[in-house]
């Protein structure tokens, strides 16, 4: 990786690039093919400290933190902190929760998975009910839809929205 640390109205001593390659070498932990970081601090004419890191990421692109302040040393730590939890997230992101990176979603396959199986329930629709009985009928039995036969003899099927109201298909 290619660090470029640059003062602008002031010198860069030895203590300030030490705490800089410091800065970079924590935050290479999180393993994201960082390709150049460049750290721009510049002194403005009243005395503040801006401190700009820009990251260049393989795959994501520029990562640029910005962060003032009166002090030199608290800027630095500070557009550390905040280039920390933009890497975090980002390195979240591409890693699942158990550790192993995703690098494309995996295809179904088209045998059948044990969690997968199939059980026939038996479909109780010869008797006709009225669509407020089959509403009875579902509250009682606690089912996630219904099925059932109308008065006139159509199938029909009774939900519960998202709204809290009753669908009927």
């Amino acid at each position: 990786m290619v660090v470029t640390m640059t003062a602008r109205h002031f010198q860069l001593t030895d203590p300030i690039k030490d705490h800089i390659q410091k800065l970079i070498t924590e935050i290479e932990k999180y393993n994201l093919n960082i390709t150049s970081t460049k750290v721009i601090a510049d002194k403005d004419k009243r005395d503040f400290y801006d401190v700009e890191i820009v990251m260049n990421i393989a795959e994501k692109g520029s990562v640029v933190v910005h962060y003032t302040d009166k002090d030199l040393y608290t800027a630095i730590d500070k557009a550390k902190d905040k280039l920390e939890k933009v890497l975090r997230r980002y390195h979240d992101k591409i890693t699942s929760y158990r550790g192993e990176v995703e690098d494309t979603p995996q295809l179904e396959s088209s045998t059948p998975k044990e969690e997968e199986i199939v059980v026939q329930m038996p479909l109780d629709i010869e008797k006709p009910v009225s669509v407020e009985e089959a509403i009875d009928q579902y509250r009682h039995r606690g089912l996630h839809f219904m099925v059932f036969r109308d008065q006139s003899g159509e199938k029909r099927v009774l939900y519960r929205r998202r709204d809290g109201k009753f669908g009927l298909y």
